[in-house]
């Protein structure tokens, strides 16, 4: 296992192990545990009760965080015709249509997430589908990221909205803001994306869905947290 250094380690004791703590007590702590140079991120990390095997027991959904994610995420948005103006109009940092498709296949990819209208989709899905997919850039109806509102989805992905599925492993992982945010900014976000996993749970998964969550910033060490404080 990798050796951690001594920030790291004396970050670590001001941990309690054995507690688990509420989510207003870990979004104060977190801020205290994120030490590094820049503003780091704020996780969250669930594991789940499914077996991620199984199609039908897979988690996939979207939150509008109340307060963003601190960051400004770049979008482009991909469609033809009137829907080209209504991307501009709502914010999309990148608008087009096959001329756009054919500046990604030669290597653009500086975006952070990618809407697109339905009539679009077929040129989407067969040209960049092995390129945006295994990024998780892909845009898709489940997700929130196809549809004619696309002035809507881009203000809404601006705001703060966010993505969420499970790895292979059956785990979630989540930003839910910065530390420079006030605790009960932290707070109020970590609530809203544990309400969203909560209402994804799939009828086929049985017993307790949320078995553990984490709160984390960029370089600090794990807290456990109870979902329900």
């Amino acid at each position: 296992m990798p050796k951690h250094g001594k920030r790291y380690r004396a970050l670590l004791e001001k941990v309690d192990p054995s507690k688990v703590y509420t989510i207003d007590e870990a979004a104060r702590l977190v801020k205290e545990l994120a030490t590094a140079k820049f503003d780091e991120t704020v996780e969250v990390h669930a594991k789940l009760g499914i077996d991620p095997r199984k199609s039908d027991q897979n988690v996939r959904g979207t939150v509008s965080l109340p307060h963003g994610l601190g960051r400004q995420v770049r979008v482009l948005a991909i469609a033809k015709g009137e829907k080209i103006k209504e991307a501009e109009e709502a914010g999309a940092d990148y608008v087009g249509g096959e001329e756009i498709i054919q500046k990604i296949l030669d290597g653009w990819m500086d975006f952070d997430a990618v809407v697109a209208t339905p009539d679009v989709m077929g040129a989407v899905g067969s040209k960049l589908g092995r390129i945006l997919g295994p990024r998780g850039l892909l845009p898709n109806p489940k997700a929130g990221t196809v549809g004619f509102n696309i002035g809507e989805i881009i203000k809404e992905i601006k705001a703060g909205r966010i993505e969420f599925r499970n790895d292979k492993t059956g785990a979630i992982h989540a930003p839910v803001g910065k530390v420079s945010f006030p605790p009960e900014k932290i707070a109020e976000n970590i609530r809203a994306f544990i309400r969203a996993l909560e209402a994804s749970k799939p009828e086929a998964a049985k017993g307790t869905f949320l078995r553990s969550v984490y709160v984390t910033s960029t370089m600090g060490p794990s807290i456990r947290i109870n979902p329900h404080s």
